[in-house]
């Protein structure tokens, strides 16, 4: 019975696929699922447009979620953020986390400060639950001085608090030294390992910066 679910949703998708797939080969990619894009890691940003042009008019979640991650590569940065935050505030917060966090996990690599907004509205938005995760590590990619300051207010937030230190992480924030240390003695050993590796970054920074 579960063979025969997972066939017949398979025969969805691939129904459901055909007129993407055949945009996607008028421009030269002859392709069984629109997965084939980054799991052959094909070099595809001439696909983008096409992407973007069909992610809101899908219904099928599955082919939906496909396409939010053939989205999250650096080719769709930044035209893609908009978009995919459009979809995030449209996805149901129970039926669709997964599809919210893959849109999350896209933001990640394509958000920069055109949506710094919009991204901390969602993300302090404790409706959004798990999805909100990589929208923390989004942050880290702004150049907004703000992005810190609502990262170090996200830390009191136990359900985010790992992805919270990889965004600053990746920011290398000086600022919010003393507060990331107190997570040295977390419980959880990948809180514990993001940290560590958030001061060793910013340590890493100071230093380059005295040598100067």
């Amino acid at each position: 019975m579960e063979e025969e679910q997972r066939q017949k949703r398979l025969l969805q998708i691939r129904q459901a696929s055909v007129p993407i797939l055949k945009d996607l080969a008028q421009i030269g990619f002859h392709l069984e699922w629109i997965s084939d894009l980054f799991n052959r890691k094909y070099d595809y940003r001439e696909a983008i447009p096409v992407l973007m042009d069909w992610l809101p008019l899908v219904e099928n979640k599955d082919i939906k979620e496909e396409i939010v991650r053939a989205l999250s590569v650096p080719w769709a940065k930044p035209r893609a953020a908009s978009l995919l935050i459009h979809e995030f505030k449209k996805a149901d917060n129970s039926e669709e986390l997964s599809l919210k966090w893959a849109i999350g996990n896209a933001l990640a690599v394509v958000a920069d400060d055109s949506v710094f907004s919009e991204i901390v509205e969602l993300v302090r938005d404790r409706q959004h639950g798990r999805a909100r995760e990589m929208l923390a590590v989004s942050l880290g990619n702004m150049s907004n001085p703000g992005a810190v300051d609502v990262l170090i207010e996200l830390l009191d937030n136990n359900d985010l608090v790992g992805h919270v230190l990889m965004g600053l992480s990746k920011l290398k924030a000086e600022k919010a030294r003393a507060k990331i240390e107190t997570f040295l003695t977390h419980p959880t050993a990948w809180v514990r390992s993001t940290a560590k590796k958030a001061l060793y970054r910013i340590d890493q920074k100071v230093s380059k910066t005295v040598k100067k």
